[in-house]
């Protein structure tokens, strides 16, 4: 007795994860000891022979899904006592409960988790599967980085048989209106469930309300959704993924590409419902630039700093040698080279480049300090052999270039 419950086939389970209308799911170890999720389907369920039927043929489906986005299916068993599917282990927390500590008030995290969702639903449509429960608490966020669970499980036991017995294909506020009214679910349905989980990420609340299942099922088809929080720059994305009609909604690719143009903006807009509010939001990301061009802009600072290092010391020799017969001279070359290393710490400080800035400091106290140097400690004569051998080494080096 035992093992059969400490065990679903070769799977070890080591904990409970969850619970839900299909079935318990396990934290569970595989044959070589690599962690995976295990749902064990409940004993009416799997006492249901059609549903048992459907589920097998979806699973061999579900089987070839695979996406950066997805808990994939990674085997099942579903003959027997308990019957199980196994998915790949995401180690991260459901919206859900990260959202119930507060909304994804980052643009640039709500971004992403949009993108992610959408990628997933692409993946899972291709495949010919309709989600059918997707909601915030089947949806994980590992790194900040969105992975659907549950795809295709409630779909294929979708059957009067199984929700006569108890089962909750849905839940309401995330279920389209079609499947309210009893129609088939198709991707739409999945379309507008990705909205209405989006939303509540944005907003911390759902956006038809709180309150028994029948009212929230009437407000969904008779009601507009509250949008009021949710980011302007996304408000018209969801509404169009909300619309009462599946027809008009856009497909998972169409939301990708969408998502795809979107870029987080430096003021972030938050929708309300007669009004615009300015909000402080992050700054835009850098622009992402290829190895190349971060390798040429590496060999430009060194260049750089070589160069006004150099250009330093040549000046404060040269300054040094006419300070004792030419020292207008000597003072005006010290003059001009510290006005132009000033006005490039400007750029450099309106750049926001610290390092240039210190950079050009440095070599103006340098050359100062180089030309007070030389010209106490040395004679004219002995700095003049030096400029002339600097001269020398300065036009060996443009032969040999």
């Amino acid at each position: 007795m035992e093992s059969s419950v400490s065990n679903a086939g070769p799977y070890r389970l080591l904990s409970p994860l969850g619970k839900g209308g299909f079935g318990e799911v396990h934290l569970a170890l595989d044959a070589e000891g690599r962690t995976v999720a295990v749902k064990v389907l409940h004993p009416h369920i799997a006492a249901d022979g059609s549903a048992i039927t459907r589920l097998a043929r979806e699973v061999e489906t579900m089987l070839r899904v695979r996406g950066p986005h997805i808990a994939e299916v990674l085997d099942a068993s579903l003959e027997g006592e308990r019957p199980y599917i196994v998915t790949r282990y995401v180690p991260g927390r459901a919206l859900s409960t990260i959202v119930a500590e507060g909304p994804v008030d980052d643009d640039a995290d709500l971004l992403r988790l949009a993108r992610g969702l959408a990628e997933a639903l692409v993946a899972i449509h291709d495949a010919g599967i309709v989600h059918r429960d997707l909601k915030p608490a089947n949806v994980m966020l590992a790194d900040g980085e969105p992975f659907l669970i549950d795809f295709g499980i409630a779909s294929a036991l979708d059957l009067v048989s199984v929700t006569d017995t108890g089962a909750v294909v849905g839940t309401p506020g995330y279920l389209a209106p079609e499947v309210l009214e009893g129609k088939d679910a198709g991707p739409p349905a999945d379309v507008f469930a990705f909205a209405a989980t989006v939303a509540y990420a944005a907003t911390g609340r759902p956006i038809y309300g709180l309150g028994p299942a029948p009212a929230v099922a009437y407000r969904v088809v008779h009601h507009e959704p509250d949008l009021s929080g949710v980011p302007s720059w996304l408000v018209p994305i969801l509404r169009d993924a909300l619309a009462t009609d599946p027809a008009a909604r856009p497909t998972a690719a169409q939301l990708l590409t969408r998502l795809g143009a979107q870029r987080p903006v430096p003021a972030r807009s938050v929708h309300r419902e007669e009004e615009t509010v300015e909000l402080k939001a992050a700054p835009p990301p850098p622009e992402t630039r290829s190895p190349s061009e971060i390798a040429r802009a590496r060999r430009a600072d060194v260049v750089r700093r070589r160069w006004v290092i150099g250009t330093c010391a040549v000046v404060g020799l040269l300054a040094a040698t006419g300070r004792e017969h030419l020292p207008e001279a000597s003072l005006l070359l010290l003059v001009v080279y510290g006005l132009a290393l000033l006005i490039d710490a400007m750029f450099g400080l309106a750049a926001k480049a610290r390092g240039r800035v210190v950079l050009d400091l440095s070599a103006i106290a340098g050359s100062i300090v180089l030309w007070w140097v030389l010209s106490t400690f040395f004679s004219t004569f002995i700095l003049l052999l030096a400029v002339g051998a600097l001269f020398f080494a300065l036009g060996l080096l443009a032969l040999a270039g």
